[in-house]
């Protein structure tokens, strides 16, 4: 069923006549230093233009959202974001409290103040390339913030589509929880630190990552607590800091530190790599301890001091002048 909606228009925005949209969808148009937005009506009063100048769109998706009129592709009611057009000054800008899609067909965009997507929605966010189309989006040499893909919650990466990214600043792609990649097309270019910087863990099912130019690791995985919560199942609410890799396939090459970096392990079941276990770093390996074990003064993993490492975790343990990370299971 198809709603739609007038657009509002401001300085931000060229004016429009109603069009055609599915329900659940915003759809962004860029066009240099213009953007078209239209939304359906169904999810309208949900949606808001917050600020923005010129092409830069900040929409605030309401805290009171939690999802509409789902059906089989949209199982969740989540808010759909199409992208599309073409900027040389531009960014997307989400900030909300609900899982959502943003969906890139066929996008440029070059943001040369910050990151051309900054998805500040803690749930996850799904990224997907819509097929056949080629997206770009590069960033500006600022280091205020961690990525030219940004994302407060958890990405996961879809679609049969290609996605290139040039990050100028620090990290290509960056989630402050795990990412997850099956189907898509990823090409990271270049990045000042690591072509995709994540926490909690990294899976990637299938598609293609290629990652070059990057300065410091291809990927890196960090714990996000303190502890390890282990293996989940389905990977619910894990927090290990490991990377897996299960099918598609993944080149990394012009990197200044590891191929893969990970606080947990690195497990690798399926498709294709171009590095070896020698490109890449893992703290699983490190001498394990017993949990009541006395020897040397212990750290937690930001650096409080703990009398003993009574839970599982990563540990710091300092020995006279040195200092070793621990694994305690």
């Amino acid at each position: 069923m198809k709603k739609h909606l007038l657009l509002i228009t401001l300085s931000l925005f060229t004016a429009s006549s109603a069009l055609a949209i599915d329900k659940n969808t915003v759809e962004i148009r860029y066009s240099g230093q213009q953007v078209t937005i239209t939304m359906a009506s169904n999810i309208s009063s949900y949606v808001t233009v917050s600020s923005g100048t010129s092409s830069h769109v900040k929409l605030v998706q309401s805290a009171t959202f939690a999802g509409v009129d789902a059906d089989y592709d949209n199982e969740d009611g989540e808010i759909i974001y199409v992208l599309s057009g073409t900027t040389t000054d531009g960014e997307f800008y989400l900030e909300g409290s609900y899982k959502c899609t943003v969906e890139l067909n066929g996008l440029t965009i070059t943001n040369p103040s910050g990151p051309a997507i900054n998805i500040q929605n803690g749930k996850r966010a799904t990224v997907s390339a819509k097929k056949g189309t080629t997206n770009t989006i590069t960033d500006a040499a600022n280091d205020t913030y961690n990525g030219c893909l940004h994302c407060k919650g958890h990405i996961k990466f879809k679609g049969k589509g290609t996605l290139n990214v040039v990050g100028k600043s620090r990290h290509a792609v960056y989630s402050k929880e795990y990412v997850e990649v099956k189907n898509l097309t990823l090409n990271i270019t270049s990045a000042v630190k690591d072509g995709i910087h994540c926490k909690e863990y990294f899976l990637m099912e299938s598609g293609t990552v290629k990652i070059s130019g990057v300065d410091d690791d291809g990927i890196q995985v960090e714990l996000d607590g303190n502890t390890s919560t282990g293996i989940t199942t389905g990977h619910e609410d894990e927090d290990t800091g490991n990377f897996y890799m299960t099918g598609g396939a993944l080149t990394i090459s012009g990197y200044g530190g590891k191929a893969v970096k990970a606080d947990g392990s690195i497990t690798t079941s399926g498709g294709t790599r171009n590095f070896s276990a020698a490109d890449t770093e893992e703290y699983s390996d490190i001498e394990e301890v017993k949990a009541n074990t006395t020897e040397g003064i212990y750290y937690d993993i930001r650096g409080h001091r703990v009398a003993q490492p009574m839970r599982s975790g990563i540990y710091l343990v300092r020995q006279g002048y040195k200092v070793i990370k621990k694994v305690v299971r």
